[in-house]
């Protein structure tokens, strides 16, 4: 099929204005302005007046906690923030946990995002909760072990028995997260990064996410610290250097890697992680929930890190009168701008889309509106002039006009 736009943006090459994209199968055969297309056979959707774009990339989300929204207020401490999740999702059950993953599907699926990497608290909903949804699914899942005392190699073999079990599947994968370098042991982080490089597979941790969990690895002290000490976590990886120090030592560092927020670097950080070629992603509003210092976009751009950006869940969100609380890239985007605005909005929109692609290993593939990359493109209403393209992109507002996935609707135009 073809499909026809005013405004076809590849985001990999400059906007076309009256474009079209060709679509063979589950791939993208040929981007082009509409008149090479214009005799052509193939069966026509002329969208009208829309920009199609690549479908967004969410870096890291928690989908099961999607029904928590709004419920806490920020914490005084981050510490704080864990006991209160862990005591809410204490109360859950399967069932609230798959219902909360599928609504936040939904609510990705609509609002342009057709690939999501989610942190998954409960393996067990996969691959049902896959079924559900017609995103590209690139599950992680989530370990710790400093409460339950499990032996480390236990907990990497059962998530690499429940990869196993999952097959492939054209559309998923999973890969492995040790939670964080606080909430796990040196042991689990050398194991799940030497299991993840043997096998293969991605690798995702929270790291450097809080003032609190820098103090505890670069002075062994703080609330942190004290609070896990009362846990009986051993403090012995402490007092050695900065979180992303912590995991160079563990051997958790590589391409294969997502680091999830790094907001907390020392000197010489940002440099580790871009010779290390690992991806950081960043989730604004979860940073503005939790009042961080600035994030450091600059340092980590300038040594050539490959950022992206994530929404993180909705249990850390600011809910504010009249708004709707939902999962939201192209919200993120606007919040990362509003920070950041020497940033030009192209820079942004990449973070979304080919540099999360790289960051999955999908260079190609998705991200971007390329020949043989797969057909994963969205549709916004759009009546601006093309000079002005990218500033309609960041002020969209509301659900997607339409949202292909492996050249299929997921989002049928109407």
């Amino acid at each position: 099929m073809i499909l026809r736009a005013r405004i076809v943006l590849p985001v990999s090459k400059p906007p076309i204005e009256n474009g079209a994209v060709l679509v063979s199968g589950n791939r993208i055969r040929e981007v082009a302005p509409w008149k090479k297309f214009s005799r052509s056979s193939e069966k026509i959707h002329d969208l009208g007046e829309v920009v199609l774009m690549p479908g967004l990339i969410n870096a890291h989300c928690h989908l099961d906690y999607t029904d928590m929204a709004g419920e806490f207020l920020p914490p005084k401490s981050f510490t704080d923030w864990i006991k209160l999740i862990t005591a809410a999702k204490g109360g859950w059950t399967y069932s609230d946990f798959a219902q909360s993953w599928l609504n936040g599907a939904q609510m990705l699926l609509r609002t342009g995002t057709t690939t999501v990497a989610d942190f998954e608290n409960v393996p067990e909903l996969l691959p049902e909760v896959w079924n559900g949804t017609p995103l590209r699914v690139f599950s992680f899942l989530e370990m710790t072990g400093v409460k339950s005392r499990r032996n480390p190699n236990n907990i990497v073999e059962d998530a690499v028995k429940k990869i196993d079990s999952l097959g492939k599947s054209p559309r998923c994968a999973a890969g492995l997260a040790p939670h964080a370098p606080y909430s796990t042991m040196p042991e689990l982080l050398r194991l799940a990064a030497q299991t993840a490089r043997k096998r293969k597979l991605l690798l995702s941790t929270h790291v450097a996410e809080s003032a609190e969990e820098d103090e505890m690895f670069r002075h062994s002290r703080g609330v942190m610290a004290d609070w896990l000490r009362k846990n009986e976590r051993g403090m012995s990886d402490c007092g050695l250097g900065s979180p992303v120090q912590h995991l160079e030592r563990t051997g958790t560092l590589g391409k294969n890697l997502l680091a999830i927020h790094a907001n907390y670097l020392a000197p010489g950080d940002a440099e580790l992680l871009a010779k290390k070629n690992a991806s950081v992603v960043h989730c604004p509003r979860s940073h503005d929930f939790f009042a961080h210092r600035e994030f450091p976009f600059g340092e980590l751009s300038k040594t050539g890190v490959n950022i992206c950006l994530g929404t993180d869940s909705l249990a850390t969100m600011k809910k504010f009168k009249k708004e709707k609380l939902e999962l939201n890239l192209f919200t993120e985007i606007r919040a990362f701008a509003k920070k950041h605005p020497a940033v030009p909005t192209e820079t942004i929109l990449q973070m979304a889309t080919i540099n999360a692609a790289r960051a999955l290993n999908m260079t190609g593939q998705t991200g971007e509106i390329s020949k043989g990359a797969f057909a994963d493109i969205i549709a916004l209403p759009c009546r601006e002039k093309l000079a002005d393209i990218y500033e309609a992109i960041l002020h969209h507002r509301g659900e997607v006009t339409a949202s292909m996935i492996a050249g299929r609707w997921a989002i049928a135009p109407k």
